[in-house]
């Protein structure tokens, strides 16, 4: 016990005394967390609109207005010809052109209905199909207000009767997109801190030589790894305190579940990282083989984590990898129980598998810890 103490007390030193380490480990993180829950997003806004009237007509004029209104489009410009709006968006002025028929009017008021063409740039397929979404709920509010504008008497009589659906969003009535996303950042800053933090421990000891001098005491291994792991677990809660405090007061992101069962259970989650790390630092001789080898893990962790993407659109091939990811987990379990208001029971299958992550790391990382002179 005393000899897991002294490398405790000597880690601690050593993160203390580095003066310009605590700015990177707590200040920098946390810089990210504002900046990234800002920046990552797939709402898509400013979509650059343009349009060409070939109408011009008071139903025309309706049309535009409604897009002009919307807060995701700006209009940028109208075109005479078509040949000019697609120079501007091979010249990527404008991402979306509204081709207005001639004879737009008249074809509602006589046919009560007529076409629209609608050119989107689609080199980001994702951006393209939330811009058609966009759209088309447009010209569904212009089609209902055109209808209701254009019935007759007669039309009220023998009107059918429709179904309308009453929505009700559930854990984030205002579809902010920065309450689905700060708790998945948070993950990803205590993941990627205390493995690297972590990683590049023991090998930094090999390459100053004061490695040489541990293993010539009578230390066992298990109490080693425990004495390097448990500073670093320590960081972790910080970086996990100062983060949530940040996400209510900056973001205000809900947290409607106990925060005690988000400690609890990132308790466990810090062994399987930090046990991560010490297992690349065992295998690797300087602290650059140990930067490369975490980031290599870390960025398909975090890919593969449903954190920007869903997991049910990836390959099935790939949703049987995210299995094994305990990124996917924590990010899985922050959002149920800060969201959702989730208990013990409800992240019991995360739990588990955490759980036997943290088990198998630590295991590999004391087996391969050679305790050699």
């Amino acid at each position: 016990m005393n000899t897991i103490l002294y490398i405790i007390q000597k880690e601690f030193k050593q993160i203390f005394r580095n003066k310009g380490m605590l700015p990177i480990i707590f200040i920098l993180p946390l810089l990210q967390l504002v900046i990234l829950s800002n920046a990552a997003t797939f709402e898509i806004k400013n979509i650059k609109f343009s349009y060409i009237d070939n109408d011009n007509t008071s139903f025309s004029r309706a049309l535009i207005d409604k897009f002009e209104a919307s807060t995701y489009f700006n209009v940028v410009s109208s075109f005479s010809s078509e040949k000019m709006a697609r120079s501007a968006m091979l010249k990527g002025e404008v991402d979306v052109i509204l081709e207005i028929p001639p004879y737009f009017e008249r074809d509602l008021l006589k046919d009560k209905k007529t076409n629209l063409s609608v050119i989107i740039n689609a080199i980001d397929g994702a951006a393209a199909g939330v811009e058609n979404v966009y759209i088309n709920q447009i010209v569904q509010s212009f089609n209902k207000n055109a209808q209701a504008a254009l019935m007759q008497p007669s039309d009220f009589i023998n009107k059918p009767k429709t179904i309308t659906g009453i929505t009700s969003f559930w854990y984030n009535e205002t579809l902010n997109y920065k309450t689905f996303m700060v708790p998945g950042i948070l993950v990803l800053l205590v993941t990627m801190i205390t493995l690297f933090l972590s990683g590049m421990n023991i090998v930094r000891e090999k390459e100053i030589g004061t490695l040489e001098q541990m293993n010539v005491t009578p230390i066992r291994k298990h109490q080693f790894i425990i004495g390097k792991l448990f500073p670093f677990w320590i960081i972790g809660f910080g970086l996990l305190t100062i983060g949530l405090i940040i996400s209510k007061v900056v973001f205000n992101t809900p947290i409607i579940g106990s925060l005690g069962l988000v400690y609890f259970y990132t308790a466990f989650y810090l062994l399987v990282i930090l046990g991560m790390g010490l297992f690349i630092s065992n295998f690797t001789d300087t602290q650059q083989q140990a930067m490369f080898i975490a980031w290599f893990f870390v960025v398909i962790f975090i890919l593969m984590s449903g954190l920007f993407t869903p997991i049910e659109s990836m390959p099935m091939w790939a949703q049987y990898l995210t299995e094994f990811n305990p990124i996917k987990y924590f990010v899985e379990v922050m959002r149920m129980v800060m969201l959702k208001g989730a208990d013990f029971n409800d992240i019991l299958p995360q739990f588990f598998k955490t759980l036997g992550f943290a088990i198998l790391m630590n295991g590999l990382a004391v087996w391969s810890y050679k305790k050699t002179s």
